[in-house]
């Protein structure tokens, strides 16, 4: 019977030969939820993220890198150099044994090295296949390098993310990278599903680009459907109102009015006219908005924010604070939800990870089963003697 928390991809393995951000977030994934996770890794270097800092934590002799340990716990940590025989042997092997391959090589980088996708299907017929790219693996633009704030741009994430329509923002992480990941490893799920059906894997593909096109929601069927061109408009929802940030009396909060019962609430707890034919249906509220805001203002300024979210969260309207990133690790609910996670990592000593978002439950039992033990982000080439040994064991079965 399998541990319940060991996690539902317990058995599975997963070779990631990945690195910088978009396909390490998507073998972290996939150990979160319990498969094998191999990290295979450039020798002497590793992952570029080993470098990418300040801030580093540790003795300066040995400093680690915190964009690293982001994206790279509950793996293990193997060096190899593709271009040697020796090492693209042992890549070989691990190929045979693994059921997912991970790889975000600029398109033709992994068959120039030898491992087309035919020869890895050839290797091993099961094998699923998750790729990602920066634009695409075809197409007129294939061969651009995909960096996130690049595609944000390119996207058109970063031309309705700003103040206005003048002041075009990237998003506060690398979200093309962070949803390509996502994307990948739910792909690579649904392969794995497929297989037990078929036998046998199957490449799948994603991108950057496709990640934030795949993201833009009603703002995308504003321009297919509506033939609108949408455009940053700050902290307010263009489809919506009230719904937005909105100063008070020495701090800021964020309302969402999302129904009509909802304004009838709002406007009667802040002595607003529900029925004013400006504000009377949502179409005419967001038709308002500049006359709409400025009484919104007026009523909040006699509030501080404490009071003024207390009274909302009374007559139920949805609202909230702005956190500092500092103050979400220090909320209790953020805690009880499992989100941060502690791990002993070998340099730092015990550390606190951002922790997955996924829990799992036993209906039958109303037990969760979620994954409980994390590994912290392994040192390079940390793995390799386990590594080998757990080879060894599948060539003693074999014979």
């Amino acid at each position: 019977m399998q541990s319940t928390t060991a996690g539902p991809l317990n058995g599975y393995v997963v070779l990631d030969l990945t690195r910088a951000l978009a396909g390490p977030h998507a073998g972290m994934m996939m150990g979160d939820l319990g498969a094998k996770v191999i990290k295979v890794e450039s020798v002497e270097t590793g992952d570029d993220t080993r470098g990418w800092g300040p801030p580093f934590a540790g003795p300066e002799d040995n400093p680690q890198a915190t964009y690293f340990l982001s994206c790279n716990r509950n793996k293990q940590s193997l060096s190899l150099n593709l271009k040697a025989a020796a090492d693209k042997e042992k890549l070989v092997e691990l190929i045979k044994h693994a059921d997912v391959l991970m790889e975000n090589f600029r398109t033709g980088v992994l068959e120039r090295l030898g491992f087309s996708t035919a020869v890895l299907h050839e290797l091993n017929p099961r094998l699923v296949i998750m790729s990602i790219t920066g634009f695409g693996h075809d197409g007129p633009e294939a061969h651009r390098s995909g960096y996130d704030q690049i595609l944000q741009g390119e996207a058109g994430l970063m031309s309705i993310t700003g103040s206005g329509p003048e002041d075009p923002q990237k998003v506060g992480v690398p979200i093309a990278d962070l949803l390509s990941g996502m994307y990948g490893a739910f792909g690579a799920l649904a392969a794995l599903l497929e297989r037990e059906q078929t036998g046998r894997g199957q490449v799948v593909r994603t991108s950057l680009l496709a990640s934030i096109v795949g993201v833009h929601a009603f703002q995308g069927t504003r321009a297919t459907v509506a033939g609108q061109n949408p455009r940053a408009i700050g902290n307010h929802h263009p489809s919506i109102a009230p719904y937005g940030l909105y100063p008070c009396n020495g701090g800021k909060v964020q309302i969402s009015v999302g129904s009509e019962k909802l304004w009838q609430k709002f406007a009667a707890t802040f002595g607003l006219a529900p029925d004013d034919a400006r504000f009377a249906s949502n179409a005419a509220r967001v038709e308002h908005r500049s006359q709409l805001n400025p009484l919104i203002e007026q009523a909040f300024s006699g509030y501080g924010a404490t009071e003024l979210l207390a009274l909302l969260d009374s007559a139920g309207i949805p609202s909230g604070k702005v956190r500092s990133i500092e103050e979400v690790y220090e909320w209790e609910q953020v805690k009880s939800q499992g989100l941060i996670v502690e791990v002993e990592h070998e340099v730092l000593g015990k550390i606190s990870l951002p922790g997955p978002p996924l829990r799992f439950f036993d209906p039958a039992t109303s037990a969760e089963t979620t994954k409980t033990r994390h590994s912290a982000p392994p040192l390079l080439n940390a793995d390799a003697a386990d590594i080998e040994q757990w080879l060894d064991a599948g060539r003693e079965e074999r014979s």
